[in-house]
């Protein structure tokens, strides 16, 4: 006796994707493609799964995303360690510096697709979601970083998306990070009774973190901190003045927020978020900044370099909340037959159509002319072209017109020359 197996499903956190959804989805890519086109960026593609070394060494051993949630396994074959991207930036950098793409000039490279993240499952936040990707490679800025935050900007306009603020900070760079530091770690060994577990942990191998903190106990330390700005010396104060002064002359309205640090070691500089409260709790939907020292980390030639981050799952969630998204027709034109030598004459028609520029359905299977008709409407196709056996003892199609500008009618009928039927159609559908 043959044991049944046992219904599959889809691992928790990773979700699918179905016809009824996936179309908001294709629409989003490409208004994506578009803007970033505006903007002269190119699409790189890397492979989903990297040396986890890569992601030791570019994000930082002591970061959450290194420590609790990335997929990591060890190779089979030869007990290499390999993880599954949690993000894009460390993976576009080791491609650029594999394939010396910065040797002839900076480069604006875009990458977009699944990553990967072990954490607890909740709205916006999977364990296999979606990023797009967004790179100034070679850029010193800080017009370049300006010149990012006014492309998400016009994202928001294109896409008819409010409710997103912009908040801004910068990291300063490396001395000025320890000096801070140092006196960071003082403040914190003065208040250890106020630390939460997480706190301690970090106090001596990420302090900035702990800043980041919502444990409500923690806040009042937190304000009372020590803070990086005053460490900054005169280019980085002078660099985030450009910055901030120049989304003033634009219109672009922000908050400057001191405790924001992002999750990842290799940020120095001018660090952004674009936040929401419409994802129910405060959500980031866009982050990212500068990362001088990446490129020489992963052994590079050194280069500066600038980024961010979008959690598509999030920006489709916002867009629908913002518009109907409802899901486009199927098809141009519908094809209903019945009988051997109209599927033959269905199949010619459906390709001479197609080559005239219009999407159409052929009817799969056998049906009765009502059924067909029920999936034509089904489809929301514009034209059913109807094909009988009088139809084909006659040479002419029967055309009915199913929908105008997307509302269904009572539409007339027009018998058509089978060779006439694509110009015709396209008369009716592309005028």
């Amino acid at each position: 006796m043959t044991e049944s197996f046992k219904k599959v499903s889809a691992i928790r956190g990773m979700n699918d994707l179905l016809p009824d959804v996936s179309h908001q989805w294709e629409a989003l890519e490409l208004t994506l493609q578009k803007w970033l086109h505006l903007y002269g960026y190119r699409n790189m593609r890397v492979p989903v799964l990297e040396h986890t070394r890569l992601f030791t060494r570019g994000i930082g051993e002591v970061t959450d995303i290194v420590e609790k949630e990335m997929y990591t396994f060890t190779d089979s074959l030869n007990g290499e360690s390999l993880t599954l991207r949690p993000e894009f930036t460390a993976g576009v950098v080791r491609a650029s510096i594999e394939h010396n793409l910065l040797y002839e000039r900076p480069q604006r490279i875009y990458s977009i697709g699944p990553v990967f993240r072990h954490e607890r499952p909740q709205r916006g936040r999977y364990r296999q979601f979606h990023q797009l990707d967004v790179e100034g490679l070679g850029f010193a800025g800080p017009d370049i970083d300006v010149e990012m935050i006014l492309m998400t900007a016009r994202l928001w306009r294109m896409l008819g998306i409010d409710g997103i603020e912009l908040e801004l900070n910068t990291l300063g760079q490396l001395s000025e990070r320890q000096a801070h530091r140092t006196a960071l770690i003082a403040h914190l060994e003065a208040h250890k009774d106020t630390l939460d577990e997480d706190g301690l942990r970090r106090m001596y191998s990420n302090p900035l973190r702990v800043l980041d903190t919502k444990n409500p106990a923690m806040q009042e330390m937190a304000n009372a901190a020590p803070r990086l700005f005053d460490f900054l010396g005169k280019e980085s104060r002078a660099h985030f003045k450009s910055i901030c002064d120049r989304l003033d002359d634009a219109g672009i309205a922000y908050r400057v927020n001191p405790r924001m640090v992002r999750g990842l070691d290799y940020y120095n500089l001018t660090v952004f978020e674009w936040v929401t409260d419409r994802l129910g709790a405060q959500a980031t939907v866009c982050g990212g900044g500068r990362y001088d020292d990446l490129i020489s980390l992963l052994g590079g030639k050194p280069a500066p370099a600038v980024g961010f981050a979008i959690g598509l799952e999030r920006l489709v969630d916002l867009w629908s909340q913002s518009q109907e998204l409802g899901a486009p027709p199927q098809c141009d034109v519908y094809v209903v037959h019945q009988g051997d030598s109209a599927l033959t004459q269905a199949l010619r028609l459906g390709e001479a159509i197609r080559d005239a520029g219009m999407r159409v359905i052929v009817h799969a299977g056998s049906g009765s002319f009502k059924a067909q008709m029920r999936r034509a409407d089904h489809s929301q196709a514009a034209i059913a072209v109807i094909l009988g056996e009088s139809e084909i003892e006659s040479g002419q199609a029967s055309v009915k017109t199913l929908r105008r500008a997307g509302e269904a009618i009572q539409g007339d009928q027009a018998s058509v020359w089978f060779a006439d039927v694509p110009a015709y159609l396209q008369r009716q559908i592309i005028g």
